[in-house]
């Protein structure tokens, strides 16, 4: 099984993070989107929406979007409920971590620690600062009440907001603001099988 991904990007790191969590084997294949090496014309044949992480399955069929990927290699393991109301709840999550959070909070990294802060892109940092804190806060109030998002076991809902939300103050979240989170990023970082952003 191949892994295309950029292990410093938070949705690539999701996917990174299940398979050593459930240490199933791959091969990781570093792709630079900068260097335009989702948009040749191998990578688009495979994946057409260009876009990192993306998996080749053993048996030759493709795999993309970080959160399905999840879901895929999650089915019959314990970071997927059987409860139906709480797998409910963890699709909550991870709905909100593709609409509420990962807009926000991962556009902001990017445009301060990948693109350096152009003068032209200030005014939609600062505009992403108050959409940032506002997922963050319902994140905090979440785990002042459970040790994980959906109760008191990890699930795919932990891991796909642990992605970026452990790495919020590159785009200029102080995390300092949210012990809960903080708290529940170190019970992540001290789980067996554990690999951080490279």
């Amino acid at each position: 099984m191949k892994v295309y991904g950029d292990l410093q990007s938070g949705n690539c790191l999701k996917v990174k993070m299940l398979l050593s969590f459930l240490n199933i084997e791959h091969e990781w294949i570093h792709v630079n989107i900068l260097d335009g090496e989702t948009k040749t014309a191998e990578f688009l044949s495979k994946y057409p929406n260009g876009k990192i992480p993306a998996v080749e399955l053993d048996d030759g069929r493709y795999l993309c979007e970080s959160n399905a990927i999840l879901g895929y290699f999650s089915e019959n393991t314990v970071f997927l409920p059987t409860d139906t109301y709480l797998k409910a709840k963890m699709y909550e999550w991870l709905f909100f971590e593709q609409y509420s959070h990962e807009p926000f909070i991962a556009v902001a990294r990017f445009i301060q620690k990948y693109l350096g802060m152009p003068k032209e892109r200030e005014d939609e940092y600062l505009s992403l600062q108050k959409g940032g804190h506002k997922a963050l806060q319902l994140m905090e109030n979440q785990l002042t009440q459970t040790k994980y998002l959906v109760g008191n076991e990890m699930t795919i809902a932990d891991i796909s907001l642990y992605a970026y939300s452990h790495v919020a103050d590159e785009g200029g979240f102080n995390l300092t603001r949210y012990p809960a989170i903080q708290d529940w990023c170190r019970r992540i970082q001290l789980t067996s099988g554990y690999v951080g952003m490279a």
